[in-house]
């Protein structure tokens, strides 16, 4: 029954506690049974507030689910409408790269050594002024017309 502990017995250990709340003046025992009572009523309101926030937390997360789901559904909608609105337009600006890139790939048939970097500007718009993007491309567009002119001898 009784057990060693750092030499002493837990009876004689649980008889010294005994003792030393025995010898507490009243209004400490009283203080430290409020703050026990204290701390526990926080503890309990400190785990009620966390599970709301968890359910508060769960919801919005599956109303964001729900959003994204329904965004991506529409994106999808979207993107479908205007692929089919795409093929639909025959001399459409864009078609033109489409057009190009078909060319390309049906040129690939009539491959010669020497013939790559005319290939390749075929699918470049060299023209500066009618390029749509906003990054400087002029380094890359005067390195692919020199290798044009002058293609690489292997």
């Amino acid at each position: 029954l009784f057990k060693e502990s750092n030499g002493t017995n837990d009876s004689c250990a649980a008889t010294c506690q005994v003792d030393r709340l025995q010898s507490e003046p009243e209004s400490i025992r009283k203080w430290r049974d409020e703050q026990k009572e204290r701390l526990e009523q926080l503890d309990a309101n400190s785990r009620k507030q966390e599970a709301e926030w968890k359910e508060k937390a769960v919801k919005e997360l599956e109303e964001w689910y729900a959003r994204q789901d329904e965004k991506l559904q529409k994106t999808k909608a979207s993107n479908r409408v205007a692929d089919e609105a795409f093929y639909k337009q025959p001399f459409a600006d864009v078609i033109g790269y489409v057009a190009a890139e078909e060319a390309f790939v049906n040129d690939a048939e009539d491959i010669f050594p020497g013939t790559e970097w005319e290939r390749v500007a075929q699918l470049c718009d060299f023209n500066p002024k009618s390029s749509k993007q906003a990054k400087d491309v002029s380094r890359m567009r005067s390195v692919l017309i020199s290798l044009k002119q002058a293609p690489l001898v292997r």
